[in-house]
């Protein structure tokens, strides 16, 4: 593999080399000691930092609730045979809600600061606690005023993902800086590894830090080549403990099928567990999402249950249902904004305000997609000739330069507007919100049998492509990414790519 060969940089240390010997049994320590690491320190400063900020959002929102529902004067609820003044029941709404977001880990090291895990618990947490709180009111006869609670929850969840927004954008900045990173030591076959931590260090801002790796095998290399960095290749498997213990690593990932099976993977983490190493596997299911996986042993056997994609049912008509109500108030919001932009299209130069262009489906239905006009009126007898300059990824026609496209396309293309007319699509329901991106017949004629997964759900105005790189994206990346979000899709995952949709076109990545 081009990625692990050997070099020769000027490194800090040299190659470990270690012969302790092999643990088959767990020890039997009487005195234990628990080394602090830098992953354990950083994770429990952050989350001492969530706390005080999700308590601090909580109560300052009880506070706001009261007070924009009843005014300064002091209102009460009758509770039984006692009256019970609101400032008192915001309170214990404020302690039953910190206590909600404990009890579904929203805090947790393992999805705190990246993913959109940590968010969908927040809402998860919020709703439990919502209907706990009505059976509460319905079986004790509290009657606490409707409005207060359509202001607290939903100001609530806002608040608690905006904070934790800019915390995550805080802690993003200190990890591209190498802070606040847990160190970790990945062992495997050479190309399982090379896969793990090129994965891990593509990711900006990732929660590790690749400080060496161990190779199953008479590899013969002393460092892993990265690119930007090297890492070195520790002594094997065998010694992978002390390996832990020259590098300070926090974690231990496995990455793909360990040689011994499971007794190998049992018997490395009896030698972890004495210095309090996490040990990490890796599934190999690279397109299905942690909630998708539970694991449920039955009598002493570990099984992984992997639940099936849902591709109909009560969350896809939440999903149509919020599709619906966004792109009508979408429409009648940004309509001075289409009648300013169609003023600027006209006035560039001769030609049709709209393009329409025949696209392809949920199912493989065809529909007529619309999107302002930003080339010139000849731009499909054009292509033919432009066809051998393509930029685009796979199939998929792209041109950082094209000369079809008009002055005012061009920014138009850039901040994304030109898509602004498809919230009609959306309306008529030949398109979601959030997506897959939505293909031309001759590009369904090219994909494989995998591929056409991509048309089991409704194409979308956004996704994870438009996040994560547009026309940069090669084609197996497009791919990837589109049959990720099929399979792994929820309503939390669509209001975040939403969000960071908007902050792309903000701040336009890949577009021409």
């Amino acid at each position: 593999m081009s990625a692990l060969r050997e070099t020769s940089p000027a490194p800090l240390l040299t190659r470990p080399v270690f012969s302790f010997p092999k643990v088959s049994a767990p020890p039997l320590l009487r005195h234990r000691v628990r080394v602090v690491r830098e992953g354990t320190r950083w994770s429990n400063k952050y989350r001492r930092v969530l706390a005080v900020s999700d308590g601090s959002v909580i109560f300052s929102v009880a506070v706001i609730a009261d007070i924009a529902r009843f005014g300064l004067d002091e209102a009460q609820v009758a509770v039984g045979w006692f009256d019970v003044g609101y400032l008192q029941i915001s309170i214990l709404i404020a302690v039953a809600w910190m206590l909600a977001l404990g009890a579904y880990r929203t805090r947790d090291p393992r999805i705190v600061g990246i993913g959109v895990d940590e968010y969908k618990r927040v809402i998860s947490a919020t709703v439990a606690l919502l209907g706990i709180l009505a059976m509460v009111c319905l079986v004790f006869q509290v009657d606490i005023a409707r409005s207060y609670f359509a202001l607290a929850f939903p100001l609530g969840v806002a608040g608690l993902i905006g904070s934790r927004w800019v915390l995550r954008r805080w802690l993003s900045r200190q990890r591209t800086k190498g802070h606040y990173l847990s160190r970790v030591l990945v062992l495997g076959k050479p190309r399982d590894v090379s896969y793990v931590v090129n994965q891990i260090e593509k990711k900006s801002g990732a929660a590790y830090h690749v400080v060496g790796v161990s190779l199953t095998g008479d590899s013969g290399m002393p460092w892993l080549n990265l690119g930007r960095r090297t890492v070195p290749v520790v002594a094997e498997s065998c010694s992978i403990v002390d390996a832990v213990r020259e590098l300070g690593a926090d974690a231990v990932i496995v990455a793909g099928a360990g040689k011994g099976g499971g007794e190998y993977i049992q018997e490395l983490g009896w030698q972890l567990e004495e210095s309090a190493t996490e040990l990490i596997l890796t599934t190999g299911l690279t397109n299905v999402a942690g909630p998708r996986i539970h694991a449920r042993p039955v009598e002493g056997l570990p099984l992984m249950h992997v639940e099936l994609p849902q591709y109909t049912g009560a969350r896809h008509t939440l999903k149509r249902l919020f599709d619906i109500l966004a792109s009508a108030s979408a429409l009648l919001v940004l309509l001075p904004v289409f009648l300013t932009l169609a003023f600027l299209i006209k006035r560039d130069g001769p030609g049709k305000v709209l393009f329409r262009q025949e696209r392809v489906g949920k199912g493989g239905k065809k529909f007529l997609m619309v999107k302002f006009r930003s080339m010139v009126e000849t731009a499909e007898e054009d292509l033919a000739g432009l066809l051998d300059q393509n930029e685009g990824a796979g199939m998929l026609f792209k041109m950082q330069h094209d000369p079809r496209v008009t002055d005012v396309g061009r920014w138009l293309r850039k901040y994304s507007l030109d898509e602004l007319p498809q919230f009609w699509n959306i309306l008529k329901g030949d398109m979601s919100l959030v997506g897959p991106r939505p293909p031309l017949q001759r590009e369904v004629d090219g994909y494989n049998s995998r591929v056409h997964r991509r048309l089991y759900i409704k194409p979308g105005l956004t996704g994870m492509w438009q996040t994560n790189g547009r026309s940069e994206l090669n084609w197996q990346d497009s791919v990837r990414l589109d049959l990720y979000y099929v399979e792994n899709w929820s309503l939390a995952g669509d209001l975040i790519i939403i969000w960071r949709t908007a902050l792309q076109m903000i701040k336009p990545v890949g577009a021409f």
